[in-house]
């Protein structure tokens, strides 16, 4: 079982993307990245990233530069958000995720955000 946001559970995150089918399918032809900033963790702010292109995925812990979007949440919502308890649109609608950049490619590719979602939340995680 992996530590919530550490490298235990970025690596499980990278072999589950890389195994399903339907995130498979959502990326094929999106070229998108984003960056994540978690405020108010147990261990502090954490910031991770979410890049693909080309049929291709990447996330790990650390900044991305040029990312095409940031998202900014804290703890909490990151938390309800991996655990599926809360959807990324809601998040967004509600003020308790914050985006800046170009937030017309992140609406052009929520589906994306969304599947990231989908497959994160069912990783075996320890919150």
């Amino acid at each position: 079982m992996a530590q919530f946001l550490s490298e235990d559970h970025f690596a499980a995150a990278r072999e589950a993307l890389a195994a399903d089918q339907g995130f498979l399918g959502a990326i094929a032809n999106v070229d998108f990245s984003a960056q994540f900033d978690v405020n108010g963790g147990p261990d502090g702010d954490i910031v991770y990233y979410l890049k693909v292109s080309g049929g291709d995925v990447e996330t790990d812990m650390g900044p991305l530069e040029d990312a095409d979007v940031t998202v900014t949440s804290d703890y909490a919502t990151s938390q309800a958000i991996s655990k599926g308890e809360l959807n990324v649109q809601m998040a967004f609608m509600t003020g308790k995720i914050k985006v800046g950049g170009n937030v017309a490619k992140i609406m052009m590719h929520q589906n994306v955000i969304n599947d990231y979602a989908r497959v994160l939340s069912g990783l075996d995680i320890e919150y």
